[in-house]
């Protein structure tokens, strides 16, 4: 591995750790900012968090000023809602964007960045694919201050360089990769995330250790990103439960934060086979199954099904989750593996099916050819049987044909 060709790059500076969004007003005037924006949803306004960002600019009058709230922002980081969100940063003369969510309003966030860098009036008129990537050196440096500071310890979305959009003309997600449209700064404050309830709290942890999973099984993966991945890994194991049960322990909230962050950084850095992802992409998508839900309930079957991809490397796995003396013999290792991560679902109360989502026998149909034509499948193609049986499992149905 070690003399194989990677490339590894983290450009987000994270700030973490209890009242570090106090630092919010210097950083945008560090980054050279004097009219910021600040970018989130209603949600997070009605729990009050809004307020206390508004705060910190009230109590320290000059530059750089607040010059608008847009809290309109959805489920989905919908082509509408940015284009609307950059028509506001316009008009209300910015100069920096604050992004204040969860990987909705952080992603949503990244796409108004490209679009102003860009020069576009819609966005989804440039993302007529699954896939829109631009690499350094051909993509450059948006001169646009930007911090994003996180609610929820999950999608890492505030230092990743990738935004998942959705293009509702085409009714497409297109993954949008540049390597600067990730935020200058994150602001990692476990304060702003002790107000959010236990099953999300639960199912965005486990989008996280899934980011971690996927980093590390992939056939991309190197000493770095075994570094993040691992060690993100050892973070969930160690701190998800507490979080869940004690969501005011604000160690284990700013160690789940921080984990997330690590995950996502393994994963788009690593970013190959997928097959978790994939297959959560399609279903939420049918379902509408919040993504870490989605990737909770899959993550253990997937695994089970496709053994032959996770053999290679499941004792440095086992061990990471910190599973003692794992078996020598890899098949019995992956068994311990499944296990374990059943387990702690079941300990932060997540579900083993989809049961409370309504469906049909005939939308189920639909999800061998949604999963294959997803952007994520393009690395690697599950093979149909594999699917339906995942699906047959998760949807507790009948045997349904591939």
């Amino acid at each position: 591995m070690s003399t194989s060709f990677f490339q590894f790059s983290v450009r987000t500076v994270i700030n973490s750790g209890a009242g570090s969004r106090t630092l919010l007003p210097e950083m945008i005037k560090g980054l050279g900012g004097k009219r910021a924006v600040l970018f989130t949803d209603k949600g997070l306004t009605q729990a009050g968090i809004t307020a206390q960002i508004k705060e910190l600019f009230e109590i320290m009058p000059g530059t750089p000023e607040l010059v608008g709230v847009f809290e309109d922002i959805e489920q989905d980081a919908k082509g509408e809602i940015i284009n609307r969100g950059a028509r506001f940063f316009k008009e209300c003369n910015g100069d920096s964007l604050i992004a204040l969510g969860g990987g909705s309003v952080l992603d949503t966030v990244k796409g108004i960045k490209w679009m102003l860098h860009k020069g576009l009036d819609d966005i989804r008129d440039s993302l007529l694919t699954g896939n829109v990537m631009e690499w350094w050196p051909e993509a450059q440096y948006i001169f646009i201050p930007h911090v994003a500071i996180a609610t929820t310890a999950g999608t890492g979305a505030e230092v990743s360089p990738v935004a998942v959009i959705l293009n509702e003309k085409l009714g497409i997600k297109t993954n949008l990769l540049h390597p600067f449209i990730n935020a200058d700064m994150a602001i990692l404050d476990p304060d702003l995330t002790v107000g959010l309830p236990p099953k999300i709290t639960a199912f965005t942890g486990f989008d996280a250790l899934t980011h971690a999973v996927e980093a590390y099984f992939s056939q991309k993966a190197n000493p770095m990103t075994d570094a993040y991945a691992i060690q993100s890994i050892r973070m969930i194991v160690d701190n998800l439960e507490t979080a869940v049960r004690k969501g005011d322990d604000l160690s284990a909230r700013a160690n789940m934060l921080m984990a997330s962050s690590m995950a996502i950084s393994a994963f788009c850095l690593a970013m190959n086979a997928v097959p978790v992802h994939n297959m959560a992409h399609a279903l939420g998508a049918k379902f509408h199954i919040p993504h870490g839900l989605a990737n909770a309930v899959l993550l253990p079957n997937v695994m089970e099904s496709l053994p032959t991809y996770y053999l290679p490397r499941i004792t440095g796995f086992a061990q990471a989750l910190g599973i003692t003396n794992p078996s020598v013999q890899p098949e019995k290792c992956l068994e311990e593996v499944i296990q374990f991560i059943k387990d702690l679902r079941k300990t932060v109360n997540l579900p083993d099916t989809f049961g409370e989502f309504e469906y049909n026998e005939e939308t189920l149909l639909q999800l061998v050819p949604a999963v294959h034509n997803d952007p994520a499948g393009v690395f690697y193609k599950i093979p149909a049987t594999i699917i339906t049986k995942v699906i047959n499992e998760v949807f507790e149905v009948p045997a349904i044909k591939a």
